[in-house]
């Protein structure tokens, strides 16, 4: 997502997939210099990713954790534009119930929704 909660890279995984596999797929060649991910995303390979690339990571620890990582709690809320986003993306059926049989065809109703959405 952009700053302004605005999607810059879909990636369609498999249901049981884990998303934080797709961390460094997802920030690969993109300009940032702030990454805000939730607690799914905190592995040490996920954050030296990010700052390798001279970005911050804004990623809560997991509560197990023996080391809680410091992290920007004001950057943090900001992750709440993600949120909004899907919630307005799951405002179109094809999205919301995944009505297409091919990961592609979906893939490309939620490039749609995601346009629609860049347009209002």
């Amino acid at each position: 997502m952009s700053g302004l909660g605005l999607p810059v890279r879909l990636i369609l995984t498999p249901g049981q997939a884990a998303d934080a596999k797709q961390a460094e797929a997802l920030i690969d060649g993109l300009p940032a210099g702030v990454v805000i991910a939730d607690k799914g995303y905190d592995s040490r390979a996920i954050v030296e990713v990010i700052e390798s690339r001279g970005a911050e990571a804004v990623i809560p620890s997991l509560s197990n954790r023996k080391e809680q990582r410091a992290y920007d709690r004001d950057r943090y809320r900001d992750r709440n534009l993600v949120e909004r986003f899907w919630q307005k993306a799951k405002q179109y059926r094809r999205v919301a119930t995944r009505y297409e049989k091919t990961a592609r065809n979906f893939l490309g109703f939620a490039h749609v929704a995601s346009i629609m959405i860049l347009l209002r």
